[in-house]
């Protein structure tokens, strides 16, 4: 596995548009951005996911766009599939999904470690047989008063939280095409400062 690899980078979220602006859905909307930098269009691939091959800036390395077509909670076997089908080994994938521990407008880059309750990423883990690789962790925030967890990830993004929500997909994307340019600790401090 050589630095000129390419990177498989998956974006989590629920199929169909009655999902389509749900918090869950944020991965989605995060590879939807990626998508558009490396200038293609999703297509169906056998690995049961949407895929979409390209660099996004010149001379860059190749990114291979991903979003399983199958529920979050069992993304891992599209995920595994597409690593298979492409040869590439678990620290060349970057997974981005949201995160109910951040705040809201928050990106965060973390290598290995635990699912955190993140059923898709702990449904990846089991597929691909290790944690060891790169999350793109997008902060959503906590459910307000007794909301359960479950029904506020599949309710959609707030008036107030849509104005800022597509600087944080460029942010989370910005983070993804770093990590692959630059590495993950390039990458961190950068985003891990906070804004001035």
């Amino acid at each position: 596995m050589t630095d000129e690899s390419p990177w498989l980078i998956a974006g989590l979220g629920n199929p169909g548009p009655g999902y389509a602006g749900n918090r869950h859905n944020v991965g989605h909307m995060v590879a939807a951005e990626l998508a558009s930098r490396v200038g293609g269009a999703f297509r169906s691939h056998k690995a049961n996911a949407m895929v979409v091959e390209g660099r996004a800036v010149p001379g860059g390395p190749k990114l291979i766009v991903a979003t399983p077509n199958t529920f979050m909670n069992v993304s891992g076997t599209p995920v595994a599939s597409l690593l298979r089908f492409f040869k590439l080994a678990p620290e060349r994938l970057i997974v981005i999904h949201d995160d109910l521990d951040l705040p809201f407008d928050t990106v965060r880059l973390k290598h290995g470690g635990g699912h955190g309750g993140q059923n898709g990423l702990r449904d990846i883990i089991r597929a691909v047989g290790t944690p060891e690789f790169t999350r793109v962790r997008v902060g959503i925030g906590r459910p307000p008063g007794r909301q359960a967890p479950a029904d506020y990830v599949l309710s959609d993004f707030s008036s107030v939280e849509r104005r800022t929500l597509p600087n944080v997909i460029a942010d989370a994307a910005d983070a993804v095409e770093h990590i692959t340019a630059r590495g993950l600790l390039d990458a961190q401090q950068r985003f891990h400062t906070p804004r001035e």
